[in-house]
């Protein structure tokens, strides 16, 4: 995809939208940066180890983070497709953010549930380090549904940058209509996020209060930095995932958004 496609144009945000309806979805979403499959504390490369974890809560859909594609240090293995099968998905995509060599590490999502747009979305600013979005709408059995991966940088206002950019962009307005959840490591340690663009945009934080969402480091977990937000959406609920195994295989605690 060509930079003037991922960057796109910044169009203001909708002042109105239809209200759309979206109860009773039987629909199970983890977000987990995978840390490239390394463990956070013995530092031990296991995709093993993550492919148990994801399997483990049986999800319909996963947004992850730090997936690597033909990297040394993960021995060059096919994260992408790994994770993909571990869950049976019908549908995938990969957003390649880093480039290492042949390959790299970026966001990836994976679905049992059919995908009827995908967009891929820069939230580089300046010369930082890159950042992206993946954007997808899939087609469930109450219907449509938008779900948005985020991977945030590490200075607040790059932060809220990024998510400004995000709720206001072509791409993300083009499905404004749907019900939304935005999940992901969002790197924001005093939880400003909320209470600023994602309060603007009509969006209700679900992975709150902070200190019973700790995600980060997994081993002794200080901070909430795997976050969810939804509109549109009236029943959901939230929860890290704090098993022996997940504490060891990444340096992020998974979360698993229930729908319905």
């Amino acid at each position: 995809m060509k930079a003037d496609l991922l960057r796109g144009t910044v169009s203001s945000p909708k002042k109105s939208r239809p209200s759309a309806r979206f109860a009773n979805l039987p629909l199970r979403v983890l977000s987990y940066n995978i840390h490239k499959g390394v463990g956070g504390r013995d530092r031990q490369y296991s995709l093993d180890r993550i492919l148990d974890v994801i399997r483990g809560e049986q999800p319909d859909m996963v947004c992850l983070q730090e997936v690597d594609q033909n990297v040394k240090r993960s021995n060059f293995d096919d994260q992408p497709t790994a994770i993909a099968g571990a869950i049976e998905a019908v549908d995938s995509l990969y957003q390649l953010n880093v480039p290492k060599r042949e390959g790299g590490y970026g966001n990836l999502i994976a679905t049992r549930f059919p995908v009827v747009s995908k967009h891929h979305l820069s939230l580089r600013k300046g010369r930082r380090k890159n950042r992206g979005a993946q954007i997808v709408v899939v087609r469930t059995p109450r219907g449509r549904f938008r779900v948005v991966n985020i991977h945030l940088g590490l200075a607040e206002k790059e932060r809220i940058w990024q998510i400004e950019h995000l709720l206001s962009h072509r791409l993300f307005l083009e499905a404004d209509d749907l019900p939304t959840l935005v999940i992901g490591d969002t790197n924001d340690w005093r939880n400003n996020l909320e209470d600023g663009p994602f309060l603007a945009a009509g969006f209700r934080k679900l992975t709150r209060p902070p200190s019973r969402y700790r995600s980060f480091p997994a081993f002794l977990p200080m901070a909430g930095l795997d976050k969810a937000f939804v509109r549109d959406v009236p029943e959901a609920k939230a929860r890290v995932v704090r098993t022996r195994l997940s504490r060891e295989a990444s340096d992020h605690l998974p979360i698993v958004v229930e729908l319905g």
